[in-house]
């Protein structure tokens, strides 16, 4: 099928603020999963396609561990099964580049909502930011261009054969994708009669346009199509929300189209008398911005402000016999972040079995403790009981030496002996002990990597690093202890390095503050690390070497991957 036929029946009398329907790039995607609950089931499949102007441009396909077993009923249904995807990529690996693909595009699906809603699930529990694209969802589309005379249902298979589709839907992503390409392009060959001409017409030509919805269009009438951060105004000038966008008229257009579905936005979006809006040299400091916008007004109508991120850190005590404590606010030398104190309790738990190190809460002197009789985890063998003076100082600090070093990165004794104890499991086939600690070691490792990562990066004074534009430029961001402290561009033909110098010369002024990330937001320091460790990011100046401890958790990467894939019954992995 074609969309030529669109595009000669539009001829030039389309909205210019719309977005032509020949010029959409549409990534048409679909999912398997485990269940059908996206809070707690899991990816095993992605699979999209991307179409522009009728022409396939671009696939996307990859099989995915969902890290659990996959239910018969599942199986039996899709054919994918535990052995299939025992080797595959676990989502956390495959989700970045899923939504590199995606960017820029309206997403399309079969039943939509099911997509999204497990792509959104995936997004935080990655702590990756959902792009909120324009979403098409073919079953609505449908249900409005044909009648009941016309198709018996509105199923992926049946509209495939009604609408004489090339691919046969058979329950596996890419296939399935592929169909749905075919049924899009049959049902947009049908709405030129509709005056639907532009992403934006086909939005709205969807159900539930509330009348607020179309009467508040023109707020959007004043934005330019660039990057930049949006902010709904309230009749007071409150915050209502912020967001952000490549293409800020755009986007903030599709508020008023059926496109947005989210009762609370219409609700915003009733509310709102003005669109703000902050122009941005590219996608990083538009994300930096709305962090910064978000933590200073908390608009109402943000999840983040409903539900703040909160992160917990791990520190050792100082006191003669140091334990490890959970904290919300990190010291000098603690690990982190982590997203939930359940995670943190995990951390400590395995770094106690490691090491052995106390973990009550006693205040113990140098002397040794005043307990009459040492408690319960002296008895099982994981912690030496100073509290009843069975372990002096001198004894104790053997405990302390290998945290420490996991902590700094200067050392992974701690790691290496929990590995030990898992294999140990695994020889007297305890499989289920084994695949516990497993898991348990897999957060740690995780947790310490990225803890060493973002410290690293926060302990650099400046660095200026460059991204290609993709049209023979460079963007540019200016770093300072892990802040976005300047962000330019060198558009093509403009000498790139006069551009650097005066970024640098205009860049904010930061002062460290206390902990590993020197007193940054969590969440920006990540954003920022994403955009400099993406695969067409170049160093330009850097004060000091940016570098990560060498006994850090980040030579545990791998093992913690595949650790990630594995089932049980465990099989051990070095």
């Amino acid at each position: 099928m074609s969309m030529s036929r669109i595009a000669e029946d539009q001829q030039l009398s389309f909205d210019e603020l719309g977005q032509p329907l020949r010029d959409v790039s549409f990534v048409v995607l679909d999912l398997e999963t485990t269940g059908g609950r996206a809070a707690s089931d899991e990816i095993t499949e992605i699979a999209a396609v991307k179409v522009r102007g009728g022409r396939t441009i671009g696939e996307f396909s990859t099989l995915v561990n969902p890290g659990r077993p996959i239910p018969p009923s599942i199986s039996s249904i899709t054919g994918i099964t535990d052995a299939m995807v025992a080797d595959a990529p676990p989502l956390a690996a495959v989700l970045p580049s899923f939504l590199e693909f995606c960017a820029g595009s309206a997403l399309v699906a079969h039943n939509a909502s099911f997509d999204t809603g497990f792509l959104r699930a995936a997004c935080e529990r990655s702590d990756l930011s959902w792009p909120a694209p324009p979403v098409v969802c073919t079953v609505r589309l449908s249900r409005r261009v044909l009648s009941p005379d016309e198709t018996p249902n509105h199923k992926l298979a049946t509209l495939a054969r009604v609408l004489g589709a090339r691919t046969t839907p058979r329950h596996r992503a890419l296939d399935d994708a592929r169909a749905t390409v075919d049924v899009l392009h049959a049902l947009l060959e049908r709405l030129g009669s509709h005056h639907v001409y532009s992403l934006e017409d086909l939005l709205d030509y969807l159900p539930r346009v509330t009348p607020q919805q179309r009467r508040k269009r023109t707020l959007a009438d004043g934005l330019p199509d660039s990057p930049g951060v949006y902010l709904f105004l309230g009749p007071n000038d409150e915050v209502l929300y912020v967001g952000t966008a490549t293409y800020l008229r755009r986007r903030v257009r599709q508020y008023f189209t059926a496109g947005e579905r989210r009762g609370r936005m219409r609700e915003m979006v009733a509310l709102a008398h003005r669109v703000d809006h902050v122009e941005c040299a590219h996608a990083l400091e538009a994300e930096v911005r709305e962090l910064r916008l978000l933590e200073a007004h908390q608009p109402r109508y943000n999840r983040r402000s409903k539900f703040p991120s909160s992160v917990w850190w791990i520190s050792l005590t100082e006191e003669p016999f140091p334990r490890l404590t959970i904290t919300r606010k990190p010291g000098s030398s603690s690990l982190g972040p982590f997203r939930s104190r359940k995670a943190a309790g995990n951390a400590v738990e395995a770094l106690e079995d490691a090491t052995r190190l106390r973990g009550c809460t006693d205040r113990i002197p140098k002397g040794g403790g005043s307990r009459r009789h040492p408690c319960a985890a002296h008895e099982m063998g994981r912690c030496g009981a100073p509290c009843v003076g069975y372990e002096g100082t001198t004894d104790y600090e053997p405990r302390v030496v290998p945290v420490r070093e996991v902590l700094s990165g200067s050392g992974d004794s701690a790691l290496r002996r929990l590995r030990d104890t898992i294999a140990e499991l695994s020889e007297t086939r305890r499989f289920e002990e084994a695949a516990t600690h497993r898991d348990r070691l897999a957060e740690l490792v995780r947790g310490l990597d990225r803890g060493h990562r973002l410290a690293a990066l926060a302990s650099v004074p400046e660095l200026v690093a460059a991204r290609p534009d993709g049209s023979g430029g460079w963007l540019f961001a200016v770093v300072r202890h892990g802040r976005l402290a300047s962000a330019g561009t060198a558009p093509r033909g403009t000498p790139p390095m006069p551009v650097v110098d005066r970024l640098q010369a205009a860049a904010r002024t930061v002062l460290p503050g206390e902990g590993p990330l020197r007193g940054a937001q969590v969440d920006e320091v990540q954003a920022v690390h994403r955009w400099l460790t993406g695969g067409d990011a170049r160093m330009v100046r850097c004060d000091s070497p940016w570098s990560e401890p060498a006994g850090a958790a980040g030579s545990w990467r791998e093992w913690a991957e595949s650790a990630s894939r594995a089932r049980v019954p465990y099989e051990g992995a070095d």
